[in-house]
């Protein structure tokens, strides 16, 4: 099966699709559910409000275009600064195959919308390598960062991946920091400001993170662990067919590949940090776990293995389709 999106190819968007329509195939027999609150920010707000009243069915449609979107995007951004050896379509196979991993993943919620902005700051700080005016491109950076924390709290952890980040990817200049420290706090200038003229300021601390260092798995069963293990274990092979092949890339795509590591291990933690937040949160990590995992599935010259783990993580997929439908 993997052989079908080892190709940039119009075929493979066909076969993306019904993959993920494969994937998700609980919602032909349940309805879609929305996993938000009002604490999660501007998107959990707006799904309560505006999406959570559609019918079932059209729930369905938005959650796998939202899905298929974000996994595309995501492909073609990585394919587009040549982060592979050759052009592929494995990252989103990756990326529809991890939203079946666990039951909150399969529903939509407001990490799983943040993705959108999560995937767009990759992208900024990827060109950062060569851009002409890194000055204002660390502002929009910053921006896209603070709407993105005022979207969903969770993601305030991104500002210490923003560190991290310009670190590697330029020589440090406090100016530069300056700007896109700048650029975070502007969201958040401009709504203290309008909480202010409005006579609302004391709303304020809807919109301080609520830190609450707890365990977020109240349930677990063999399953939920050994669908664990097996992103561990597709996170280690894939760590290290992509360290086989960093040693042939350019220095500025090895940059790249350090920012997507860094994501990674900066939004692990965001599950356990933050209140009214449990395994959901850790849809963030999808972004990045998708991008590393691929490397397995497209660099690999043998099928053998890279077909064994796709199996593999179908069989947790089924089971986890079976858990939420035997729960409806």
């Amino acid at each position: 099966m993997v052989f079908l999106f080892r190709d940039k190819s119009i075929s493979g968007l066909i076969f993306l699709m019904l993959l993920l329509v494969a994937v998700h195939f609980h919602f032909f027999i349940m309805p879609a559910t929305i996993i938000a609150n009002e604490q999660d920010g501007f998107i959990g707000i707006f799904l309560l409000n505006n999406i959570k009243p559609l019918n079932r069915s059209l729930i369905f449609i938005l959650y796998i275009l939202i899905v298929f979107v974000q996994a595309i995007r995501l492909n073609f951004a990585l394919n587009n600064f040549k982060m592979f050896q050759q052009q592929h379509q494995t990252v989103a196979m990756s990326y529809i195959l991890f939203t079946g991993f666990f039951t909150q993943w399969s529903q939509l919620s407001s990490a799983l919308v943040a993705n959108f902005l999560l995937i767009w700051i990759f992208i900024k700080l990827a060109q950062l390598n060569n851009h002409p005016n890194p000055k204002s491109l660390l502002f929009n950076i910053g921006l896209i960062s603070g709407i993105t924390i005022l979207g969903y709290h969770p993601t305030y952890v991104i500002v210490i991946a923003l560190l991290f980040s310009l670190v590697i990817i330029r020589p440090f200049r406090i100016a530069e920091w300056i700007i896109m420290l700048m650029g975070i706090a502007l969201p958040f200038y401009f709504l203290g400001t309008w909480l202010y003229l409005s006579n609302q300021f004391h709303l304020i601390e809807k919109y301080i993170p609520d830190f609450n260092l707890h365990f977020p798995i109240t349930q677990t069963n063999i399953w939920f662990w050994f669908s664990l293990s097996t992103i561990v274990l597709l996170f280690l092979v894939g760590s290290y067919y992509n360290n086989i092949s960093n040693k042939r890339m350019i220095i500025q795509i090895r940059k790249s590949w350090s920012i997507v590591f860094i994501i990674l291990f900066i939004l692990l933690p965001t599950p356990f940090l933050f209140s009214n937040v449990s395994i959901e949160a850790a849809a963030l990590c999808i972004v990045p776990l998708a991008a590393i995992t691929a490397n397995t599935y497209s660099n690999s010259k043998r099928l053998m293995l890279p077909n064994i783990l796709f199996w593999l993580s179908i069989a947790i997929i089924i089971f986890n389709n079976r858990l939420i439908i035997k729960s409806y």
